[in-house]
C-alpha cells in the first residue's frame, strides 16, 4: 500500500488567509512595545515563515527578541489563527476536499504531518472534517518540536507499505531526501523553487498534484483522469 504523507499549510490549506492578519497583529504589538521598528509587511514577505515551527520562526525572524516575548507573540498568533478558523476564515485550496476523497477512495492511505500545534491541528480537523480522509495525524508539538525527518521515523513504524511525501517547503523535501522516498513539490504553495529541488515531480496546482500521485504511485484500476 502507498502511504501519502501530506504537509498541510501551503499544500492543502491556503494558510496565508489567517496567518497574515495574525502576524500583523503580533508585529503591531511589538512595534507598540518598542521591540521592533514600524513597517508594513506584504503577504509575500509574511509567507516565507509559513511551514516553520513557532520556535524556529521566531528564532529566525527576531533572534534578539527576549524569549518571553517570542513566546507571547507565538501564542498571540496561534490564538488569532484559531479565532479566524473558528469564524470560518480558513480555506482549503479549491478542489482539495474532492482530491482527498478521490485519493482515499482509490486505496491510498493519507497521513497528516505538520509543524503545527495540537490545538491548531484539532481545530482544522473539526472545521474541515479531516478525519474523513486521514488515517494518521502528526503535529510537531506532540513530538517535542522535532524535525519532520525525525517524526517520520514514528510514522514509518506505524504504517506498512511505501511512502510518498507531498509538500511545499524544504522541510518536506528533506524527509524524502534523508529517507530516500519519492516526493512531490507543490509550487503553488509558499516555498521557493530552490526549496523543491530534488523533488521527484513538481505540481503547479492541487489537481496536478493528484495526477502526479497516480503516476508516481500507481494502483490497479485507477480512472483515466481525475475529474
Amino acid at each position: 500500500m502507498w502511504n501519502l504523507i501530506f504537509d498541510y499549510d501551503g499544500t492543502l490549506h491556503n494558510c496565508i488567509r489567517i496567518y497574515a492578519p495574525a502576524f500583523r497583529l503580533a508585529y503591531r504589538y511589538l512595534t507598540d512595545s518598542g521591540f521592533v521598528p514600524e513597517r508594513e509587511w506584504t503577504g509575500e514577505e509574511i509567507s516565507r515563515w509559513l511551514g516553520f515551527s513557532a520556535g524556529d520562526m521566531w528564532n529566525a525572524f527576531a533572534p534578539g527578541l527576549p524569549e518571553e516575548q517570542k513566546q507571547f507573540c507565538s501564542t498571540m498568533i496561534g490564538e488569532e489563527m484559531l479565532r479566524l478558523t473558528e469564524c470560518g476564515e480558513a480555506r482549503l485550496y479549491p478542489g482539495v476536499p474532492e482530491i482527498l476523497e478521490w485519493l482515499k477512495g482509490q486505496g491510498y492511505r493519507l497521513i497528516f504531518l505538520s509543524n503545527c500545534k495540537r490545538r491548531y491541528m484539532e481545530a482544522h480537523k473539526k472545521q474541515f472534517g479531516l478525519d474523513r480522509y486521514f488515517d494518521g495525524f502528526y503535529c510537531a508539538e506532540d513530538h517535542g518540536w522535532k524535525a519532520k525527518t525525525e517524526i517520520f521515523k514514528t510514522i514509518e513504524r506505524s504504517f506498512q507499505g511505501e511512502f510518498l511525501v507531498i509538500g511545499d517547503r524544504f522541510h518536506d523535501m528533506e524527509i524524502a531526501r534523508v529517507h530516500r522516498l519519492k516526493s512531490i513539490g507543490c509550487s503553488y504553495g509558499y516555498g521557493s523553487r530552490e526549496e523543491l529541488l530534488g523533488a521527484s515531480a513538481i505540481a503547479a496546482t492541487p489537481e496536478e498534484m493528484a495526477e502526479l500521485v497516480r503516476k508516481k504511485c500507481p494502483l490497479p484500476a485507477l480512472p483515466e483522469r481525475l475529474t
